[in-house]
């Protein structure tokens, strides 16, 4: 891939799908995290937490790939700070200050951000249908997760508005960058998170220090965190980003909340009423208007006639 390649809109943002929806289980998992925060992992640790899903994923990732060119530098740094070192505290400081039910349905703007940040950055267009998706999924997540009395804080809306803003900017950039000449997807992710990891460790060691003592438990939920959710989870997301939009992408994130709700419900013994469910409904059904070609109307085929150089119907 040359620069120039690299660069181009229309190119950046090709869908050729099929294996691409695999990145469907990046948001799976990551629907996995209330879960894994509550239930498993060092409590009070969130850039423990950051840290051990960032520095094991690019360390892994990158063997094998090639050392980026200088220019890549800058931008590896860029998505780092985008994906990781400042989207986590972000995230982190919308957890403290704002119900979940809230935070998710500001999350499920994200579709809608990438949307419309696509247009000048890949130089795609804006379908109906996605618009009316991007509307159906906040509204299935707000009927799925957010409560009557659910508090607004101005810090925390502030903050998870802006992590929505970097996550989406974040996947355009990543489509439309593409990644250097000889470097998988797989190597993209490598240097992404081991920047972001070495730009945590220190922040984390001075801020947080390593916890004194791990249970049984605490340490099967950071091995699922740094191989699932980190290294296996990013891997797809960047691979299903080399081979799907970055709108099409970025809708398969809202069956975050979904896989959420359903664990709650399986494991936590959550109850989920008809609102609930409707709501969940809403949201796949978002995740389907969302993807490319959805009611649009195919061509018709032109066959050819038998031993003539002519369609049929043609002249």
């Amino acid at each position: 891939m040359t620069a120039e390649s690299a660069l181009a809109p229309p190119a950046a943002d090709q869908h050729t799908g099929g294996w691409g929806y695999l990145s469907a289980l990046t948001p799976i998992i990551f629907g996995t995290t209330y879960l894994l925060t509550t239930e498993f992992l060092p409590l009070g640790r969130p850039l423990l937490a950051g840290l051990m899903r960032s520095l094991p994923t690019g360390l892994v990732l990158i063997i094998g790939s090639p050392i980026p060119p200088r220019r890549w530098m800058a931008r590896f740094f860029v998505l780092s700070v985008l994906y990781a070192s400042g989207l986590f505290p972000l995230l982190f400081i919308a957890a403290y200050r704002l119900p979940g039910g809230v935070a998710a349905v500001i999350n499920s703007l994200s579709p809608l951000l990438v949307v419309v940040i696509s247009v000048p950055l890949l130089g795609t267009g804006i379908r109906r249908t996605q618009i009316i998706a991007g509307v159906l999924g906040v509204a299935g997540v707000a009927l799925l997760v957010l409560r009557s009395d659910a508090r607004l804080d101005v810090v925390g809306l502030i903050a998870m508005g802006g992590a929505a803003i970097m996550f989406s900017v974040a996947t355009v950039l990543t489509k439309r960058w593409g990644q250097p000449e000889g470097m998988t997807a797989v190597g993209v992710t490598g240097w992404t998170f081991l920047f972001a990891g070495l730009t945590l460790l220190p922040v984390t060691l001075l801020i947080e220090g390593l916890p004194d003592h791990l249970t049984a438990r605490n340490i099967g939920g950071l091995i699922y965190l740094v191989l699932i959710s980190g290294i296996l989870a990013y891997a797809l997301w960047f691979w299903g980003l080399q081979r799907l939009s970055a709108s099409a992408v970025t809708f398969l994130t809202l069956l975050n909340p979904v896989t959420a709700a359903l664990l709650g419900w399986m494991v936590l013994d959550q109850r989920l009423n008809a609102w609930q469910l409707l709501g969940a409904a809403i949201i796949l059904l978002s995740v389907v208007l969302g993807q490319p070609g959805t009611f649009q109307r195919r061509p018709r085929r032109r066959f050819a006639s038998v031993g003539r150089g002519r369609t049929l119907g043609g002249h």
